[in-house]
């Protein structure tokens, strides 16, 4: 599994920085409000365990997996609600959708269509990682951990057909495991 990664692009101790940063920054901007912490599963399961308990406010928590990927690398423009949320209480809510990457935009996209149709008092996107020389939506993270390159990363709960979620980094994966 080790072997297969080219490089790593943002270590255990980045990412431990980046979301102590993201939580206390969540923290102060929610301070006196509802807010629900929405995880994009499966890839944002790891950050969002960790965000979590970074943020220093009375929160909530739900999940949603939705897919436009399937097994492959890149986006089929196509996304479908796998899982939908468990609670109602995007109503009057104020949203934080907490995504492993935003890369395309067309997913977080969709979300955003379907969450705002649930009357939330507001909603917003904090993302772990950043690769906008690939977005092809309309969508900026509110909260955004670091900008990578246009590379295929695992790790940290990104994988590559269900491989390499449990990396403690977050890598780039070398072309020949997936071309």
């Amino acid at each position: 599994m080790f072997n297969d990664i080219e490089r790593v692009l943002v270590s255990e101790e980045e990412l431990s920085a980046i979301v102590k940063r993201l939580g206390a920054q969540i923290t102060e901007d929610y301070r006196d409000k509802n807010l629900v912490l929405v995880s994009v599963l499966k890839g944002s399961v790891l950050f969002m365990a960790d965000l979590m308990r970074e943020i220093k406010i009375p929160c909530t928590i739900d999940f949603m997996s939705v897919s436009s990927y399937g097994s492959g690398t890149k986006t089929s423009g196509v996304v479908k609600i796998i899982k939908d949320l468990d609670t109602d209480v995007v109503e009057g809510a104020d949203l934080l959708i907490v995504e492993d990457i935003l890369d395309s935009g067309v997913t977080l996209e969709y979300l955003m269509k379907v969450l705002s149709a649930r009357n939330p008092k507001s909603i917003k996107i904090c993302t772990l990682l950043d690769k906008p020389e690939r977005r092809k939506a309309n969508v900026k993270a509110d909260y955004a951990g670091t900008q990578i390159p246009d590379a295929f990363v695992v790790g940290y709960g990104l994988d590559y057909d269900e491989k390499y979620r449990n990396l403690p980094y977050i890598g780039a994966l070398k072309p020949e495991v997936y071309e």
